[in-house]
């Protein structure tokens, strides 16, 4: 018994070194090539970058990642992914262009300091099956942008949709005579154990997808970017436009099967909009359940408090079919829908979906319809989104004051627009930090900025020490010294 015990160390013991190798070598080729990359000018970091988004972009080839990514994983809709990785890709570009990236960046003489952008070395990206070409395109070409190398280690599902992205990425760089090694991959089979040696041995790592992967990013010892769940609530108020907000929500709630983290899983109406707007929700292909039906589904969606893959982003049609609601089924709906009171794990149609399926609140006026926002997100998504549709757009302003959000989106589609999109401002991500709220060392869309280093050269300039009277008068003046 002690000899197999034994044996079982010793073979665990050689299986730890092998992915220490394996991990190593990766990151000791993408060392060589980023030490080179990185002083190759500002010139060679945008034609890499460029290289990178052209491999996703290009019609074919998007194509090609739209359909294998739905194919591996079983996850959303190949048009809505060939949408989404151009769009998202050709946004960043928009984000980036003209964006320095290397050597001097900024120089304020009355300050005396200088700005330098330095590259953080190799960064770790790791990528969710939900967005398996988007995703790691977004952060390799802002790696690359920055002057670093990427390894990604993507979700086992969508494993073959990342190494053809990669291989992609491959081609392009050559024809720009840049090193292939700059953008690499764990190798099948993608495991937890080499993911979080990845982490170890890389000098940053981002992390987008399940929670497990974002603390394992965080407790790697390695500096890491992590976003936090997602579980996106909107607001209707009694000014709305409700044919245009439904519209909306709708877009936002079928956008490829609901696989982003952005897209509604509930709506608060105010009571006195409340039946118009669900009517205007049905007209956009909702379908209401009675609690019999939601029941059912329920009863689907969750096993033992887990959300079921057969029902993880897929359509609504065939969620209802996997629920036994066949008369639902046959009205081919868009979105199922279903009335909720209640928050937390009880009542888990509070929570995250990743589904065609709306909860539904009723809330008796504004501030009331913040509190039920403010309960869901005490459960499940503080810190990430909300979304407002309103007339009244300083409503927004209180919502973005009081509410444990980093993002407040305005009369938006949601999904569509809390990553970027050409008719906000806000930059082009597939990764959105959620504050202290969501358990994240920041609260803005993960950009380029977040791959830099800057180092800062700060030069003698003329004394001047304030006077502390002058700073300290108002308080003297009203508690005295």
């Amino acid at each position: 018994m002690n000899v197999r015990a034994t044996s079982t160390e010793v073979m665990g013991e050689q299986q730890d070194a092998d992915v220490r190798h394996a991990v190593a070598t990766l990151v000791e080729r993408a060392r060589a090539a980023q030490r080179e990359f990185e002083n190759a000018g500002q010139e060679a970091l945008d034609m890499a970058a460029a290289a990178a988004a052209w491999a996703i972009m290009e019609p074919a080839r998007n194509r090609q990642l739209a359909e294998l990514s739905v194919e591996d994983t079983g996850l959303g809709n190949a048009d809505d992914k060939f949408r989404k990785n151009f769009r998202k890709t050709l946004g960043l570009l928009r984000d980036l262009h003209g964006q320095k990236t290397t050597g001097v960046i900024a120089r304020d003489a009355s300050k005396g300091i200088v700005e330098i952008a330095r590259a953080v070395g190799v960064v770790a990206a790791i990528t969710p099956s939900t967005n398996p070409a988007a995703t790691p395109a977004n952060k390799i070409v802002n790696a690359l942008k920055c002057g670093n190398a990427v390894i990604v280690a993507p979700s086992p599902k969508g494993y073959s949709s990342c190494a053809l992205l990669i291989g992609f990425i491959h081609t392009q760089l050559a024809k720009a005579g840049l090193s292939t090694d700059l953008v690499q991959m764990l190798p099948a089979p993608i495991s937890k154990a080499a993911t979080a040696e990845l982490m170890r041995q890389c000098d940053l790592v981002v992390a987008t997808g399940s929670q497990a992967n974002v603390r394992m990013a965080y407790a790697s010892g390695t500096p890491a970017f992590g976003v936090g769940a997602g579980n996106v609530a909107s607001l209707v108020t009694a000014s709305a436009d409700l044919r245009d907000a439904a519209r909306k929500i709708a877009r936002s709630k079928t956008f490829d099967n609901a696989t982003s983290c952005s897209s509604e899983n509930s709506v608060v109406i105010e009571e006195a909009v409340y039946q118009p707007m669900l009517d205007e929700l049905i007209s956009c292909g909702g379908v209401l359940l009675d609690e019999a039906q939601k029941a059912k589904l329920q009863a689907a969606m969750w096993h033992d408090g887990k959300l079921s893959a057969q029902c993880t982003a897929r359509s609504a049609q065939t969620i209802a079919r996997v629920a036994g609601l066949d008369d639902v089924a046959m009205r081919e709906p868009a979105f199922l829908m279903v009335e909720e009171t209640g928050f937390g794990a009880t009542h888990p149609f509070s929570g995250e979906k990743l589904a065609p399926v709306l909860t539904v609140y009723r809330a008796r006026n504004f501030d009331a319809a913040a509190e039920i926002v403010r309960n869901i997100y005490a459960y499940m998504g503080a810190g990430h989104s909300v979304g407002l549709h309103s007339a009244d757009t300083a409503q927004a302003v209180q919502l973005g004051t009081t509410l444990p959000v980093a993002r407040v989106i305005v009369n938006q589609a949601h999904c569509l627009a809390t990553g970027g999109n050409f008719d906000n401002g806000l930059p082009f991500s597939l990764s959105m930090g959620c504050g202290t709220w969501g358990r994240n060392n920041f609260s803005s869309n993960l950009g380029f900025h977040q791959y830099l280093n800057i180092t800062r050269v700060a030069y003698p300039i003329e004394e001047h020490v304030p006077d502390a009277d002058a700073l300290l008068g108002d308080f003297f003046r009203r508690y005295g010294r």
